[in-house]
């Protein structure tokens, strides 16, 4: 691999090629978060036109006059394209199918005619899958100043582009002129894909425009982190697939489009939030917390109901191996949940079960009350629910019903917590005899609240809560001590 560095025309070819990856990492994150990610594919067809104007008119030697043809070609297709897409009945990918197939259909006719009637030869293998070994000094500059200019177009528009990317309408109404960006992007992204010819042609630009973007996808959320991102997988893409295509001797542009795409199913699999592995890592943490809020609330419905709490009742109620029950009571007995060995709830194991409880038959009674459904329809979904049920939904869930005290089939639900900002103005309430939190029992202290006197909400303000009482005096509560203070509805 050192030695090869030793070569010039390596080093053309390595530099030509990294500075590829590097335009087309930073246009392809606009691209697929645009949802244009055919585009790339497309312009890169529809160049081919413009590569046999310019050697009708610059001769067949002349680099810089096939880039600038070629530019003119992709530009004007992306502006047939666009034209198409905004101002006739077309769909929008049939737009872009219609014009890169004419344009690249054009340009293979072209090629024909040069070469029957004027016998040149222009080979369409280096044209489709670039030829990164040829790399001469005018395709390095050539690349290099495309780098230049994608990397300087994105920082001075970057405000632009971020907005017409996420919020069109947004853009609009502060005066960004949409289509200019648009077009300006579509001229850059001309630019990219004309330096790509020579490293991996157009069949495969497609690849270094989109994969990498993809990938960074995966990973980040921010679009300057996923630019950063799509760029440096885009060089590393492009210096990993040239040793590669060396070794092995491999076509280049082909090594680099399969070295982006394993790099991209790698991420799949081993992303951190939106991979496979971490995808089923939090399927199996979610059945695991289900199985052990379930078999909590076994022991507690179990206990309620004055019947034998064993291993084999809650194997049998819950259709369990007896490993998967052991397993299950380490893990509660390790939060302090659940004594595996007498099988008794802890204070916070009989909370959570309630908690539970309280959501299933809430959750029951709604369905029944105002969704219209029978007593006997209701059961499965509510015992699906109840573990994603949050606190402040069963509060209101709660608030919306009047507060029922037995759910459909005649059950007692239990109160749960219900904090003094869950009720209504005109409520009447006394406050939970308990509080969990020992600064709220100092701070009813000081305001002389006491457990047994009944207070009513009289409103909530921007800062504060005001209370009545017929005999004492007003009190006004902050609204952050109101949320933490437990209250019995009366």
């Amino acid at each position: 691999m050192l030695d090869v560095l030793q070569e010039d025309w390596a080093i053309r070819a390595l530099l030509a090629s990294m500075a590829v990856g590097l335009s087309c990492g930073i246009l392809g994150a606009f691209l697929v978060l645009r949802n244009m990610s055919m585009i790339g594919d497309a312009l890169s067809h529809a160049i081919l036109p413009g590569i046999v104007l310019a050697f009708f008119v610059f001769g067949p030697e002349n680099t810089w006059g096939f880039f600038l043809g070629a530019v003119v070609a992709g530009w004007l297709s992306s502006f047939l394209i666009t034209w198409i897409q905004s101002k006739l009945p077309t769909k929008n990918d049939a737009a872009i199918g219609i014009v890169f197939t004419c344009m690249f259909s054009l340009g293979v006719i072209g090629i024909s005619y040069l070469s029957s009637s004027q016998h040149v030869h222009i080979d369409l293998k280096d044209y489709l899958f670039g030829n990164v070994l040829g790399v001469s000094d005018d395709d390095l500059m050539i690349s290099f100043a495309v780098t230049l200019i994608v990397i300087a177009g994105v920082l001075i528009f970057y405000r632009s582009l971020f907005l017409t990317t996420f919020q069109e309408v947004v853009a609009r109404t502060m005066g960004v002129k949409v289509e200019q960006v648009h077009y300006m992007l579509m001229l850059l992204l001309s630019f990219a894909v004309v330096s790509a010819l020579q490293t991996v042609g157009v069949i495969l630009v497609v690849a270094m425009l989109i994969t990498p973007a993809s990938t960074a996808l995966l990973f980040f959320k921010r679009l300057h982190q996923v630019i950063i991102c799509a760029a440096c997988l885009g060089v590393g893409i492009a210096i990993g697939g040239f040793f590669i295509s060396y070794a092995y001797n491999f076509p280049p542009g082909p090594s680099m489009a399969v070295l982006a795409t394993l790099i991209y199913v790698l991420a799949i699999v081993f992303s951190p939030d939106a991979g496979l592995v971490s995808k089923y890592l939090q399927r199996r943490k979610e059945r695991m917390k289900i199985l052990q809020e379930d078999v909590m609330k076994c022991i507690y419905m179990l206990n309620s109901r004055q019947m034998e709490v064993s291993a084999l009742s809650i194997q049998e109620r819950l259709g369990i191996s007896s490993l998967n029950l052991k397993q299950t009571l380490n893990k509660l007995g390790a939060k302090q949940m659940v004594t595996p060995a007498t099988l008794t709830l802890s204070s916070k194991g009989i909370k959570r079960a309630e908690q539970l409880i309280r959501a299933h038959r809430l959750w029951e009674s709604y369905m029944v009350t105002k969704m219209g459904m029978e007593s006997n329809q209701i059961h499965e979904e509510a015992e699906r629910l109840e573990h994603h049920l949050s606190d402040e939904m069963l509060n209101e869930v709660a608030a919306d019903l009047n507060y029922p005290e037995t759910d459909p089939h005649g059950s007692p639900i239990p109160k749960g917590f219900i904090s003094l900002m869950h009720l209504r103005p005109g409520d009447a309430f006394q406050l939970a005899p308990n509080q969990e939190n020992q600064s709220v029992i100092e701070s009813l202290w000081d305001l002389s609240l006491m457990p047994n006197s009944v207070w009513t909400l009289d409103s909530i303000q921007s800062n504060q809560v005001i209370l009545t009482n017929q005999a004492l005096e007003n009190k006004q509560i902050s609204k952050g001590l109101a949320s933490q203070i437990e209250v019995v509805k009366v």
